[in-house]
């Protein structure tokens, strides 16, 4: 038998989330919610996901946005 997660989070990449919330939000938006360089200055999907790849509070804080949005 096969468990399945609770956590929203799980089968969702980086890259998926930080998509969704781009498409929901715009970039501008989004860098009034989350207020990273990556996001106000030149945005790119490639950049930010190569700073969230190294930053754990801000893929924290880019999750948790998820999250609320998704509720």
């Amino acid at each position: 038998m096969q468990q399945v997660s609770n956590d929203p989070l799980h089968g969702k990449t980086l890259e998926y989330i930080l998509t969704q919330l781009v498409n929901h939000f715009g970039w501008e938006v989004l860098g009034q919610h989350i207020r990273i360089n990556c996001f106000n200055s030149n945005p790119s999907i490639s950049s930010s996901l190569k700073f969230l790849r190294k930053t754990p509070w801000a893929r924290k804080q880019v999750e948790e946005l998820y999250l609320r949005l998704i509720e």
